[in-house]
């Protein structure tokens, strides 16, 4: 399950909680139940808000783990070409545009 970050405009208070991607807390009290905490003396009907997180993206710093993941790069050599270096089994080292045979191999990377 996620985690979330919510809120409490009245008391400035800002919780933690994990929980299902379908539940939606708006009071504090909800809030301070999931967290198991008490309320305090904020109301338990006051109004709580969601905050937006950015995302924490840990990003392979190798061509080598980019490959291990499964993930395909390109860099672009020329007009109209791309060198594949993360290239595996028979997959051309150049992507040239208009030559589908020099296209990465992705239904083979693909898996559900």
């Amino acid at each position: 399950m996620p985690v979330y970050r919510y809120r409490c405009p009245e008391n400035g208070a800002e919780v933690e909680v994990r929980h299902s991607v379908e539940e939606k807390l708006r009071m504090w009290g909800e809030l301070c139940k999931l967290a198991e905490r008490e309320p305090g003396e904020t109301p338990e009907s006051a109004a709580v808000e969601r905050l937006i997180l950015a995302p924490l993206i840990n990003t392979p710093r190798s061509d080598s783990r980019l490959k291990e993941m499964g993930f395909t790069k390109l860099v672009k050599r020329d007009a109209g070409v791309y060198e594949n270096v993360t290239r595996s089994g028979d997959e051309k080292r150049y992507m040239e545009a208009g030559d589908a045979s020099s296209l990465p191999h992705l239904r083979k990377k693909i898996s559900d």
